[in-house]
């Protein structure tokens, strides 16, 4: 099954990022939209009509496509993206709901009994490669639901890059003073590209792509714009143009550097030389890129009203008729992209809490019996039709301690 996500995905980045705003981190739009997805699989004829319609707007689609596109997604795995998903409950809770809710999630999905905090660290660092140590949210006793994604890759370029000097970026960029080195593309494997764009105008692009052997791959995507472009355009560009990216396709807008004057403009250098060339007309052009190497890690809360996870949260609850009142979402994400390769995970989470009693005051007593008592050892005879036997309530042994003895070693 080909999946239709891009455009919806896209239109929930942008919600994602505007929300997280221009500080540098990492993020994964896939992971929080998975988990509404999930929301929707688990049946959107029981949710009313509000709920659906919130849910449908973060998603971007009808409840019914999100969920057979997160199936198709998570029950066929990517070669170089580990994906996995969870749905838990408290024990005794979540049983109360109609039965085919299970029966519409992916079949990879797991459902089972809420794990305890240690669990869910040891969930997240086993299906992100070890590159989440902790799950983004802390269970306590309000907690009667969870929802996880976890994504993860590791790849290496399949041709690494060359080193260049930082002044490479131009003597405007505050990182050409704040760096010694930095990554130049080789002669061939990656993709370069200058292009226009309805969001950040001019770009510049830069493609790189993972060695793999079976056919799966990852392209990881560049996009800058000029300095004062607002960060949300440029990522709205970026996912514009990586559309076409798996395909090796040139970006819409793409600039000829034979349109392009001669000498330095704020984003590149366009050189001009005699060399051969079998290039049809005689003008042959080549691109190369210089970039930094860069890690992120961050963490995002999505209970913001644009990112669906309120309705999500009560659509579960309905589906699974447990007491939700109140939900927590948060996302943890990182990323290394480096000479030889890239890494990046993020685990998602959401909560529905329930509503704790009310705060009150509690008196503990303890009890010191450090002096002669009384013991007195009564059976129970209770039968399984309910009745009591005769020996029910009988005093078998008493005693009176007066003399105590010390714990044994053995049991201390």
């Amino acid at each position: 099954m080909t999946t239709d996500l891009h455009g919806p995905l896209a239109a929930y980045a942008a919600r994602l990022h505007t929300t997280i705003g221009d500080r540098h981190h990492v993020a994964s739009p896939l992971g929080a939209w998975l988990l509404l997805a999930l929301a929707a699989a688990t049946g959107p004829d029981r949710a009313d009509r509000p709920l659906a319609e919130a849910l449908t707007d973060a998603l971007g689609t009808d409840l019914a496509s999100a969920a057979a596109t997160a199936r198709a997604l998570l029950d066929a795995p990517h070669p170089l993206v580990a994906s996995a998903t969870a749905l838990w409950h408290r024990p005794g809770q979540g049983d109360g709901g109609p039965a085919d809710w299970r029966a519409a999630l992916p079949t990879t999905t797991e459902v089972g009994a809420l794990p305890d905090q240690a669990g869910l660290d040891a969930w997240a660092r086993e299906h992100t490669l070890g590159l989440i140590e902790r799950f983004p949210l802390n269970v306590g006793p309000d907690v009667v639901l969870a929802l996880a994604s976890a994504l993860a890759t590791r790849i290496s370029w399949a041709e690494p890059f060359d080193v260049a000097d930082a002044r490479a970026f131009g003597a405007d960029s505050p990182w050409a003073r704040r760096l010694r080195r930095a990554l130049r593309t080789p002669d061939h494997g990656h993709r370069c590209a200058i292009a226009t764009t309805p969001e950040a105008g001019e770009v510049i692009t830069h493609a790189a792509s993972a060695q793999v052997d079976d056919g799966g791959g990852l392209v990881v995507l560049s996009v800058a714009a000029a300095p004062q472009v607002p960060a949300a355009d440029v990522l709205a560009a970026a996912y514009r143009i990586s559309a076409g990216a798996a395909d090796g396709a040139q970006p819409a807008g793409h600039r000829s550097l034979f349109d392009l004057p001669l000498g330095d403009a704020p984003l590149w250098t366009v050189r001009e030389e005699r060399v051969r060339t079998r290039a049809r007309d005689g003008r042959e052009e080549r691109h190369t890129a210089v970039l930094p190497c860069w890690s992120a890690r961050s963490e995002h809360d999505l209970t913001g009203p644009a990112l669906g996870f309120a309705a999500a949260s009560a659509t579960l609850a309905k589906a699974l008729a447990l007491p939700v009142r109140s939900f927590e979402a948060r996302q943890v994400a990182m990323a290394r992209f480096g000479r030889y390769g890239f890494e990046a995970a993020a685990v998602t989470g959401m909560f529905g809490l329930t509503s704790l009693p009310p705060e009150g005051v509690r008196r503990t007593a303890e009890l010191r019996f450090g002096h002669p008592y009384a013991v007195v050892a009564v059976a129970t005879d209770r039968r399984s039709d309910g009745t009591t036997g005769p020996w029910h309530g009988v005093p078998v042994f008493s005693a009176w301690i007066a003399e105590p003895e010390e714990l044994p070693d053995a049991d201390a």
